[in-house]
Formats: structure tokens, sequence, C-alpha cells
């Protein structure tokens, strides 16, 4: 009986197949199968032809029970295959459930590696052309989402930092604004909206805290909220 395989949990950046690390690339050549989050694209599939390919797609409103299911592919996977990529939007070390299926997997004794990822608030701020911090004005920065664990009150938890990234945020960003407001924060504190980070058909929006309460266009694809004065577009050179 063959051995046990590996488990690699690779982050596959923000969207962009040309954003994946180059670690993640060559693992992606070398895998024997694919287990994959919904919002990989079919351009980052295309660097694993060689490999049998498993949608484990979560979106906003599925919990454990669904997670549970993911964890025993898992787990069933390395007793069928040596090499094994969980390829994971983002980084899977940030809002991705790593804990859970690194627990998972240990428990079974099957060896694991993680590989990070460009997370997509960092490809956000890149695209936006907009720095997350900035000298005299932002100095912290906190990644959040409304997204809880049963039993838990959204937005309990609203970090207080200079610049605040909400991942999913769509409507989640509507009431956070409102809280936001509530807490004091300026009606004209700088707001960027993107929509499909990193993608062909990327979205970015600049608006007021203020507006943000008052609601969003439709998204098409995730949605991702920056705010804080840092957020203030930056004046034009020769301009």
């Amino acid at each position: 009986m063959p051995a046990v395989g590996k488990v690699y949990l690779v982050g596959a950046g923000p969207g962009a197949a040309d954003l994946i690390t180059v670690r993640g690339a060559r693992l992606l050549a070398e895998a024997e199968v694919v287990l994959y989050d919904a919002l990989v694209t079919p351009e980052m599939l295309a660097l694993c032809p060689q490999a049998d390919l498993i949608s484990v797609g979560k979106r906003a409103g599925q919990r454990s029970a669904a997670q549970d299911f993911i964890n025993s592919q898992l787990v069933e996977c390395a007793r069928k295959y040596q090499r094994v990529v969980r390829l994971k939007g983002g980084d899977p070390m940030l809002f991705g459930r790593a804990d859970e299926e690194l627990t998972a997997l240990e428990a079974e004794g099957i060896e694991v590696e993680v590989v990070p990822g460009i997370t997509t608030a960092v490809a956000a701020a890149a695209a936006a052309k907009q720095p997350l911090t900035k000298r005299g004005i932002a100095r912290s920065v906190a990644f959040f989402t409304s997204s809880t664990a049963p039993g838990e009150d959204d937005l309990s938890g609203i970090p207080s930092t200079d610049t605040l990234v909400q991942y999913m945020g769509g409507r989640e960003a509507i009431a956070t604004a409102q809280r936001l407001l509530l807490q004091g924060r300026r009606p004209e504190t700088p707001v960027l909206v993107l929509e499909n980070v990193s993608r062909h058909d990327q979205r970015i929006e600049r608006i007021t805290l203020a507006k943000l309460a008052h609601g969003l266009d439709t998204p098409h694809g995730p949605v991702l909220v920056m705010l804080g004065e840092a957020m203030e577009a930056r004046p034009l050179q020769g301009a």
C-alpha cells in the first residue's frame, strides 16, 4: 500500500493567473489532484492540466457542514494521491479557514505545507495605486470580515485602526459604514470599493463613508472595501 500523500495549501492570489507565486505555479504543474475554491479562475486551473480537478467552492452563508465535507475530501485525496493541492483564493492563512483544514489533516497524520499567496487587500491597493499606510496619516491597518461563527454578533468587533479593509464587503460594508458613522467617523471619510480585483472586469469606485452607508450597486463579483484617510485620492503629478 503506498504511503499517504502530502497536501499543499496554496494561495491562488487575488484572481489573475500571473499573480500566483512561482512556487504555487510549480506545485500546480506537479499536482495529481487539485481541490479549488469557487473564485479560482479557469486561467488559473489551466496551470494544472494534468491534475484531477475537484470543485470545493464555498460562498457566503455556507458554514461548518460544508467545511467538514471539504476536510474529509482532503483526507480522502491524501490517501489516494501522493501530491494534493488545495488551491485557495488569496492567501490560505487569511480568511481561508486554513486552521480547520490543517487541524483535520494533522489529526490523520498527513503532512501539510502552506504556500502563501498575495492577499486581495494588497492587490487592491496596488490596483488603485493607493497605499494602505501613509506617513503622518495612517500607521495602522486592519483586515476584517463580517462573516462570523454561529451565535456571534455581526459587526461586534469592527477594528479601531486608521485604515480598514473589509473582505467580502457588499451588503455587509453598508452596515459597517452606518456603524462607523455612529461611532463618529467623518461622513467625508474616503472609501474605495473594488470588485473583481486583478481580473479583466475589475471595477474601482471612489466614494465617501456617507455614500457607502446608503448602499452600493449590485456587484457581479467579490467586493473589497477600503476606507480611511489614507484612501484620499493622490494628486496627479503636473496637475
